[in-house]
């Protein structure tokens, strides 16, 4: 049972962003490339880390996570907003210190610990998007992003650094991302609806 929801929860991953596809080429959604590039970079890291590690449900979920945020990558190289800013080049920077840091030391939970917090100053750009222009979010995928981490820690059997901080740190970031867009579309007055 807790190895299919495992495989849930990474499937749940890979299609949580399809409705942020679907608004990114309708031209409702601009992703911040440099947030998305630096998640599909972290989630990478960290799912081999964690395969590593010996957490295959985590590096499971954090693979499948790291599939979806590269096609976003690739729609929004077209569709989105790919401004580099200094502080977008320091993340990106930041994001490869933390493979450096695994390799120096050759220990997962660098690899896991160092992604995160890197994960949590990336993401920085794309909540201020949302704060400012929430309208170009698409929080369902947010909200469904909320369940793959969930049915993760629901079918671990260890609970550790590697197996658990990630999916949790996502977990709380989708469920912080979800209310910011709500919310902010609810103070100016925009639909929360999708249309076809």
């Amino acid at each position: 049972m807790r190895e299919a929801l495992a495989i849930i929860g990474a499937l749940v991953a890979m299609f949580s962003t399809v409705p942020y596809l679907i608004d990114i080429v309708r031209g409702k959604t601009k992703p911040n490339i440099v947030t998305w590039l630096t998640w599909t970079l972290l989630t990478g890291i960290s799912g081999s880390a964690a395969l590593a590690g010996g957490e295959k449900k985590t590096a499971l979920f954090l693979l499948g996570t790291t599939l979806c945020t590269a096609a976003v990558v690739v729609l929004g190289l077209k569709y989105g907003i790919a401004e580099f800013s200094r502080f977008d080049i320091v993340c990106q920077i930041s994001a490869l210190l933390g493979l450096v840091l695994w390799l120096v030391f050759n220990s997962p939970v660098i690899g896991i610990v160092v992604p995160l917090l890197i994960d949590l100053i990336g993401a920085l750009p794309t909540v201020r998007h949302a704060w400012l222009k929430p309208g170009e979010e698409t929080w369902q995928s947010f909200a469904i992003g909320i369940i793959a981490p969930a049915l993760t820690i629901a079918s671990l059997t260890r609970f550790n650094i590697i197996s658990l901080a990630f999916p949790l740190y996502l977990l709380l970031s989708d469920l912080i991302l979800s209310a910011i867009i709500i919310g902010r579309r609810k103070q100016f007055g925009l639909p929360l609806t999708r249309t076809v």
